[in-house]
Order: structure tokens, then C-alpha cells, then sequence
């Protein structure tokens, strides 16, 4: 028997755990593991047998490796910064729900740390008595902020066991809506945004072409991991049931989400235009103002974002009108929203990993004039421009609008992304395939 010892780092991830000969035959077995080898992991045990007559040597070997590399395990882009940081504050962890808060969060843990949600009834009595494991050095407790004294249960415990005692706080909707108001744990803890999956974060690990997969699936690590269509299907059903009845029912008072889901499933056909409150109210019967407040609503639960304009001196650019964008691109069925969409959350990942881990103020915006000329977005770092995308299907040609914008502005970097091969630069433009975009600028 010969043994190949398991990875532990990253989450969720495929695990490799043992080849053995038995009988003639090679048993490569491999293990799924959600929970980063806690004692509760829920895994998914998968046996391969080859008769071993149907291999040399060689084609072994070359079997095992490319086994191994389909089981990689995919890191997240947060984790050094944030093992960083718990050296110094508590670390708050946001984003989506089952964007993989909890299994990022659980690559910090040893056997001997505690995890606890508020969600487990056992865990809800631990939490209120303050009966955590005394030889813990990592604590991770998902969806505190539901506990009505939960600030300061994490300001009387980080107080008096910061020097030995690591904190991480996970949670999705209302953990961000709620830190915001109050300043009782001020200098206490540091935010990160947990964005889904995007093409750096998986090609860097499993070195394979992962942007179809991307575009298909969508960048939330079950369906990617899965990639399978009926299981994305079921999944975003699923995933869209509890996010509007659980934490719309955390965030408002509202009784009825019906009228809500209606307007989110109206957003898809608004993807990568300009927004238009009225002609939503109008389909709605509702008044623009009203249509206002429920597109926050959703932002709030991670539903969609909104892209503001920019205007640089000199053009007469929109200056109210806003772009909305879903943070499941998967669900579009238009491929040229789907691109732009997809552009557009890789470009807003971007910009809060700066702001998170540099603390430099990040903008993601789009330029459009009075007269209809328009380029998809621009980035700005501290109120200045970065560079301009046009996002583009195919790559035979320039978009018009870019040249009347670089002759006009002080944006220094002009590039236009598309899903082919060609690279060149026309007239000071960058014409360049995506992933290559990605590389170039520092896409996380």
C-alpha cells in the first residue's frame, strides 16, 4: 500500500487521500471535504478501480498526476490577508449567501478550536452562556449578529482574550446592515468582503481554462465545483427561496415578498442598460420612489449592485442615471449581458479587495455622454481615473466610443476585453482577450 497525504489548506476543496493496490487492482480514492477536516465533515467518498494489467509504470504515474491536478484545492484570494489580521482584531467576514464565508472561515481552525452558530440550537445555549472551549485559540461564530446582545457578547470576550484568543465572525446580509449602526466595537474588528469565485482565483490554482465554466456556472463554489446544469438550476432556485424569505425577514418588516420577486425577476432585462425607475414602476404599479427602495432592498441581500456614472471635466456626461449589474451572473440568458455582467463583478471584486486589505477609496463607474456615446466602466483609486473597459463578445472590431473618449479625457488606460485570442493595440487601445486583461491588471 502506498499513501499520498492529503492537502490542508482552502476551502471548499478536493482532497486526495490514499492510492492502494489490493488484488491486482489500483484503488484511487478521493474525498470531497466542505469543512476543512473538522470532526463533523460531511464528505463524499469516491472509489476508482483500475485493473492494474492496464498500466505501465508510466501510465500510472501520468494517471496519478493528472488525478492530483483535478483535485487541487482552491484557496481563497482573503486568506493570507486575513490570518494577517486576526494577528491584530477580530475579522468580520461578509458577502453573499453560500458565497463560502463558513468554509473560509473553518481553514483557520485546529481540532481544538470552536465553531458555533447561532442557527444550532445546542450552539444557541453555548453562545448565551459564554461557555466557550478555554483551550480554543480560534473562535468562529456564523451568524451572530441575530443574537440581540451580540456586540456585546464579541466586546466583553475579544476584551478580555485578545492576546490569546482569535475571533472570526461570519454572516451574510444583516451582519453588514448591522455593524453599521453603533460604534461599540470600533477598532475592534476588521471587515472583508467575500466576493464568488472569478477567473484569477481559479486559474492561478487549477491551471486549467476555467472562464466557460465561470460564465456557465456562475462564481459561487457549489454549482462551479459541480458543474452540473440541473444542479446550478436546482441550486439558484433553492439559494433565491432562502435568500428572499430569510433575509428579507431579518432585514424588513415587510409581510408580503411577492411584489419584491417580481421586480428581481424583471432585473435580468435591465442588466447593462441604463436603469429606468420609472418604466419598472410602470410595469410594477408602483411609484419610482417605491421601486428606489426595493432595488436597495436587494442590493442589501446581495441580489444585484449598482454601477454609478462618472463624469470628467469636459464632457457633458450622465450624471444620475445608474447601471445594475446581479451578483449571479449565471442567471442571465442574453451572452452579451452575461460578458459585461461578468466583467463587471470581477472589476467590483477588484475594487473591494483593495479597499479591504489597502484601504484606498475604490469606485467602479461607467462613462456615458448626453449624446449616447458610452464606455462600460471606469475604475477610479481615490477619486482618479485607473482605466476605462469596453467589454466585447467578439474581437474583430474597436468600439467607437473609445477613441472619442481617450482624446478627451484624462483617463490613462484604455483596454477592450473580449472572449477571443487577439492582442493588439489600435490607436493607443488595448485590445486584449480577457484573461490576459486579468493578468495585466491584477484581477483577483
Amino acid at each position: 500500500m502506498s499513501c499520498i497525504r492529503p492537502r490542508k489548506t482552502g476551502c471548499p476543496y478536493l482532497q486526495q487521500t490514499a492510492l492502494l493496490s489490493s488484488h491486482g487492482h489500483f484503488w484511487a480514492r478521493t474525498k470531497t471535504d466542505y469543512t476543512s477536516g473538522q470532526p463533523d465533515t460531511q464528505m463524499i467518498l469516491k472509489t476508482i478501480v483500475i485493473p492494474s494489467h492496464l498500466f505501465t509504470k508510466l501510465q500510472l504515474t501520468a494517471f496519478l498526476l493528472q488525478l492530483k491536478c483535478s483535485y487541487m484545492p482552491i484557496v481563497r484570494y482573503l486568506s493570507n490577508h486575513i490570518e494577517e489580521w486576526l494577528n491584530d482584531r477580530m475579522v468580520f467576514i461578509g458577502g453573499p449567501r453560500q458565497v463560502g464565508k463558513t468554509h473560509l472561515a473553518k481553514t483557520f481552525m485546529s481540532p481544538k478550536d470552536g465553531y458555533y452558530s447561532w442557527d444550532d440550537l445546542r450552539d444557541r445555549v453555548t453562545i448565551k452562556e459564554h461557555s466557550f472551549p478555554g483551550a480554543a485559540k480560534t473562535l468562529v461564530l456564523d451568524e451572530i449578529h441575530k443574537y440581540p446582545r451580540w456586540r456585546t457578547l464579541l466586546k466583553g470576550t475579544y476584551d478580555k482574550s485578545k492576546d490569546r484568543l482569535k475571533i472570526i465572525v461570519t454572516g451574510s446580509a444583516r451582519l453588514d446592515h448591522f455593524r453599521k449602526s453603533g460604534d461599540s466595537l470600533f477598532g475592534r474588528y476588521h471587515y472583508f468582503r467575500l466576493h464568488p469565485l472569478t477567473l484569477p482565483e481559479v486559474q492561478i490554482q487549477s491551471k486549467k481554462d476555467g472562464l466557460s465554466a465561470l460564465l456557465r456556472f456562475g462564481g459561487f463554489p457549489e454549482p462551479f465545483l459541480k458543474q452540473k446544469e440541473s444542479f446550478a438550476k436546482i441550486w439558484r432556485r433553492e439559494r433565491s427561496a432562502r435568500v428572499f424569505h430569510d433575509d428579507l425577514r431579518d432585514l424588513t418588516n415587510l409581510k408580503d415578498y411577492t411584489q419584491l420577486e417580481l421586480l428581481a425577476d424583471l432585473l435580468p432585462s435591465k442588466v447593462g442598460s441604463l436603469l429606468s425607475l420609472n418604466s419598472l414602476g410602470e410595469d410594477l404599479e408602483k411609484s419610482p420612489h417605491t421601486i428606489a427602495h426595493w432595488i436597495s432592498i436587494l442590493e442589501s441581500i446581495y441580489h444585484c449592485y449598482l454601477v454609478p456614472p462618472y463624469g470628467p471635466p469636459k464632457i457633458k456626461a450622465l450624471k444620475k442615471q445608474q447601471k445594475l449589474y446581479l451578483w449571479d451572473w449565471s442567471a442571465l440568458e442574453d451572452e452579451g449581458a452575461k460578458f459585461e455582467n461578468f466583467v463587471a463583478s470581477h472589476l467590483l471584486k477588484f475594487c473591494h479587495f483593495i479597499e479591504d486589505t489597502q484601504g484606498d477609496l475604490m469606485e467602479l463607474r461607467f462613462l456615458k455622454d448626453q449624446f449616447g456615446r458610452e464606455v462600460d466602466f471606469v475604475v477610479l483609486k481615490n477619486k482618479k481615473p485607473l482605466f476605462a473597459v469596453e467589454c466585447k463578445s467578439g474581437e474583430k472590431h474597436l468600439g467607437p466610443h473609445l477613441r472619442y473618449f481617450k482624446e478627451r479625457t484624462t483617463i490613462p488606460k484604455f483596454f477592450q476585453v473580449h472572449l477571443g485570442d487577439r492582442h493588439s493595440l489600435v490607436d493607443g487601445i488595448e485590445v486584449i482577450p480577457f484573461a490576459l486583461f486579468c493578468e495585466k491588471v491584477g484581477l483577483v
